[in-house]
Parts: structure tokens; sequence; C-alpha cells
């Protein structure tokens, strides 16, 4: 029963991942689309004063949860902070050359801000687990 969890969050990841390239990808926001019928708009699903950063934080943050639980596990790169933590940056850079696309300081910081937060946390419950 183990093993079909952690296949399943195993799995889960990989589709996150993928899923995040397609969104940052996309010339244009792509749940902007489906929600609004708008390219254009970015959807804040949380009302919050930094805007829709706070959405990149939260899944950076799932990710990285993610991440850990793999990691435990399987010590391979694509399980590791430094391989999520180079994503999160490199995916808003890649916004300074995407058509229709804008590179946000804000949401750069959101995106590392949510794996150093993972990071910390499941440090922190690893810790207090031992």
């Amino acid at each position: 029963m183990k093993n079909i969890i952690f296949e399943l969050i195993k799995y889960t990841y990989y589709l996150s991942l993928i899923a995040l390239l397609i969104l940052y990808l996309f010339p244009g926001s792509l749940i902007g689309f489906f929600l609004y019928g708008d390219l254009g708009k970015q959807p804040n699903l949380i009302p919050n004063p930094i805007g829709t950063s706070i959405n990149h934080l939260i899944f950076f943050f799932y990710l990285g949860i993610l991440s850990f639980v793999i990691y435990s596990k399987k010590k391979k790169i694509i399980y590791s902070y430094s391989f999520l933590f180079c994503v999160s940056i490199l995916s808003e850079l890649l916004h300074l050359i995407i058509p229709n696309r804008a590179f946000e300081l804000n949401d750069l910081l959101a995106n590392s801000s949510g794996v150093i937060f993972a990071f910390f946390l499941c440090n922190i419950v690893k810790k207090l687990k031992n």
C-alpha cells in the first residue's frame, strides 16, 4: 500500500511539473482563458496585497512538499530543492522572451519563496520526527 501511495505522489509531481511548464511557456494565461475567456487576464485565486504572485508561491510550495516526500526515498536531482529552485527562477526569466508574457519580480520572488518555505518546513518536520 505504501508503494502505491508513493507512486501516486511521484506521478502527481510529474504531472504538476508538466502542467507548470505548459502554463509558464504558453504565450498568454491559459487559466485566464478557461475562467474568463481572456488570455490576457491572470486569475487572482486568493485576494491579497501581492496579487496573483500568491498563486506562484502556493504552487511552488506544493511542488516543494511533493519533492521532499519523493527525494527522501529516491535521491535524484529532479526531486531536489536545488532543481525546483532553478526551475522557479528559469520559468519566470523565460517570460522575458515568451510573447504575451511579462517578467515580474514579485512572481520570481514568490516562486523562489515557495520552494524555500517548503524546504524549511520539511526540514523542521524531519528534525521533529527524529
